[in-house]
């Protein structure tokens, strides 16, 4: 087990659960920010996670759902209260309902997680702060240190798997429910070039490209919330397909933190029915940044639709493009 101990102060109201690991401080910290990896131990092994959103910055915010064995669900939420990468960050933790929203009713509590590096390796001190005693008291009583070393009890394993995080991986989809798909792909840029990639007209002319033997032809980008966006491609001499006709896609801005997270409608032009909601998140990572991107898809019918088009690696074959544009920022 990789805690060395596990210190409650009932006067300071805290408890302070320090473990140990022989892998680099840096290995550890993408761990605990990369949505794919930290869903993989935050839960205990019969209740494991999966994290809808992971937004690892100031004023950002986390849902994840652990699932029972037996399909039980039990949702929460971080706020993030402050980050200082590599190093350390401090959140609110609390339940949440399926969609993400605070359970006011179930007492919510101050986490802080310090990564430090030694000589062996890492270590990383996680300090739990409790309203009140009674708090501390029903946190406890409720598994909360039972939960926490079976959780950690996963991470060595994780962090040993360097293969499946690498930077040199290209896109990959997950499928996390019947109408969520998370497409994630460490690109070689900083968060603020991948941002500026995506809301620049002139340089997302020349990597979101579509398929080969196709141009973007238009590139109306929306300004603020609330504001429309509106992309099209047509198929270019001696590349696409005889016969082949242009495409596009419309929608709107909900949400935009920059250059952190955006939240887009996406429907594709002429086709009627709803369309997709799509998350995208950019989080520095030893590489670059990762861009974990969570589509919401109508159904689950319509989810099978889209992946069999191709479309994870139409993505891939853009996002390379996008780096490969970026060398030469």
């Amino acid at each position: 087990m990789p805690i060395t101990s596990v210190h409650k102060d009932t006067e300071a109201l805290t408890m302070v659960v320090i473990a140990e690991f022989t892998a680099p401080v840096e290995r550890l910290w993408n761990a605990y920010t990369d949505p794919r990896q930290i869903e993989r131990f935050w839960g205990p092994p019969t209740w494991p996670a999966t994290f809808y959103r992971h937004d690892v910055h100031p004023g950002g915010r986390s849902h994840y759902t652990m699932t029972g064995p037996d399909g039980e669900r039990s949702s929460g939420f971080w706020e993030f209260l402050a980050v200082d990468p590599g190093h350390s960050f401090q959140v609110r933790d609390g339940f949440a309902s399926d969609d993400g929203t605070e359970n006011a009713e179930m007492p919510a509590v101050r986490m802080t997680f310090t990564f430090e590096s030694m000589d062996a390796g890492s270590r990383l001190t996680t300090t739990t702060h409790f309203p009140s005693l009674e708090g501390l008291e029903q946190m406890i009583e409720m598994g909360m240190e039972e939960g926490m070393r079976q959780a950690m009890g996963q991470i060595d394993a994780v962090l040993a798997d360097l293969s499946s995080f690498a930077s040199e991986r290209g896109a990959d989809a997950q499928i996390l429910d019947d109408i969520h798909v998370r497409v994630s792909r460490v690109i070689r840029g900083s968060v603020e070039q991948v941002w500026r990639a995506h809301h620049d007209a002139s340089l997302m002319k020349r990597w979101l490209l579509g398929p080969d033997g196709w141009a973007m032809t238009v590139c109306d980008l929306a300004e603020q919330v609330g504001d429309g966006y509106r992309y099209e491609w047509a198929p270019i001499a001696d590349g696409a397909a005889a016969g082949a006709e242009g495409f596009g896609f419309e929608g709107e801005v909900l949400e935009s933190d920059a250059p952190h997270r955006e939240v887009t409608t996406e429907r594709m032009i002429g086709m009627d029915g709803p369309g997709t909601i799509n998350e995208m998140t950019l989080t520095p990572v030893s590489g670059g940044t990762l861009l974990s991107l969570l589509i919401t898809y109508p159904s689950s019918e319509v989810r099978d639709i889209v992946l069999a088009t191709g479309m994870t690696d139409g993505m891939e074959t853009s996002y390379a493009r996008l780096e490969s544009e970026l060398i030469s920022l």
